[in-house]
């Protein structure tokens, strides 16, 4: 799974990447593929809709299982991925570039710092499969 450096990662499995003063694009991690779990559908705010750190801003739907989208910083939507609205195939194969799902205006700018580096998000991420990988081999067993 890639962990791109350019970027802070969320609890959630969702980047940020900050591109002018106090604006960023946010999207998924390549976490649900590497999970096995494709997604099927996405719902998204509309520009204007204003956010806390934490609150539910969209949701994602896999194949499998039905996952909130919690804002990773407080802002102000400002801009909406379409392209990943008509075709949701885009975040299961480009989720750092073409696969961004929304730009917000920052509220906030030091909400970034409670944001996880990439390594730290990798270790994350290394425990999360430790747990994951029995779990799947238990049910391909049954």
């Amino acid at each position: 799974m890639r962990i791109l450096d350019d970027r802070l990662y969320s609890e959630n499995h969702l980047w940020v990447k900050k591109e002018r003063k106090k604006q960023a694009k946010i999207g998924i991690t390549e976490f649900f593929s590497v999970k096995g779990e494709e997604i099927i559908n996405i719902d998204l705010p509309e520009e204007g809709d204003e956010f806390e750190k934490e609150d539910i801003f969209g949701s994602l739907e896999t194949v499998e299982e039905v996952y909130d989208l919690a804002m990773p910083v407080s802002g102000t939507v400002i801009s909406v991925n379409e392209k990943v609205l008509d075709n949701v195939d885009i975040l299961n194969e480009d989720p750092y570039d073409e696969g961004w799902l929304i730009k917000v205006e920052l509220s906030d700018t030091s909400e970034l710092d409670e944001l996880l580096p990439p390594e730290d998000y990798e270790l994350k991420i290394s425990k999360e499969f430790e747990e994951i990988i029995p779990e799947k081999i238990m049910e391909e067993e049954e």
